[in-house]
């Protein structure tokens, strides 16, 4: 007879007062997604796969991160602030857990861990680093571009310069985006895509990675899709490099999103061990 799936939701107080809405489903050793940029719960569908898949094994808290979703966004931002909202989600989830960075969020669960967090487990998919010439860099200043756009009111074109110089769309598509029903919600949202570009920062620049910015102890599993575009695999593949802790895992049939099946077997695995 299969286990009863335990489902719940609620809301975590940051350090700054700022309210973290979040959802729980399982019963097991406590997991933690952190999305990447522009991803929350009412659109990260595969978020709710992923429970599905490890809910017997697991309890996956999964959350928007500030300024998104049903979550709060307290004024000035600051990187630090969201290292301490996902150490609150932890200390909701009993004061240690895994934790599952997801592109972008990958680079924050990276900085959370370097800050002394206790996350037991680092999981990262697809951290979007871009440490050669597989594709173009970032421009220097697309945080500041990021913020000017929504300052002046214009949100989509934020969006648009993610989608163009962070995401690797061809600017002939944006275009039909624009027009598409989900552009309004990403307009909503528009703000919090400059907090991800200050958590790559200089990641994304074609430079190898920073050899000073993260010092890891825990145990550390770093992958990527077997079909991801070669821009996105020597990012994983030059972390793996630099991190004594870190090893590599090539998931089957996942691009920069993934089949939840294959990331669930991935994570069980890398549980176990």
């Amino acid at each position: 007879m299969p286990r009863t799936r335990e489902t719940a939701m609620g809301t975590v107080t940051s350090a700054d007062g700022t309210s973290i809405r979040f959802d729980v489903i399982g019963a097991g050793q406590p997991l933690i997604v952190v999305d990447g940029a522009t991803a929350h719960r009412a659109v990260a569908n595969w978020n709710t796969e992923l429970g599905e898949q490890l809910a017997d094994e697991f309890r996956i808290y999964t959350y928007d991160r500030r300024g998104r979703g049903e979550s709060g966004d307290t004024a000035p931002y600051a990187m630090q602030r969201e290292i301490e909202d996902l150490a609150a989600l932890i200390e909701e989830a009993g004061g240690s857990a895994t934790v599952l960075g997801i592109s972008s969020g990958g680079v924050l669960s990276l900085d959370a861990a370097t800050a002394g967090l206790p996350i037991s487990r680092l999981a990262l998919f697809e951290p979007p680093f871009v440490v050669d010439g597989t594709r173009p860099p970032l421009p220097s200043d697309y945080v500041e571009q990021l913020d000017a756009f929504v300052a002046q009111g214009r949100r989509g074109d934020a969006v648009e310069l993610f989608m163009t110089a962070a995401a690797g769309v061809p600017k002939e598509f944006v275009a039909g985006m624009r027009q598409s029903p989900f552009w309004s919600g990403l307009e909503d949202i528009a703000h919090t895509i400059a907090y991800d570009g200050r958590f790559m920062g200089t990641t994304m620049s074609g430079a190898p990675l920073p050899t000073d910015r993260w010092a890891l102890t825990v145990p550390t599993l770093v992958m990527h899709g077997d079909r991801t575009p070669p821009s996105l695999m020597s990012g994983p593949r030059a972390l793996v490099e630099l991190l004594p802790t870190a090893t590599l895992r090539v998931v089957d049939g996942a691009d920069h999103s993934f089949e939840a099946k294959s990331l669930a077997q991935a994570l069980r695995e890398f549980a176990s061990n």
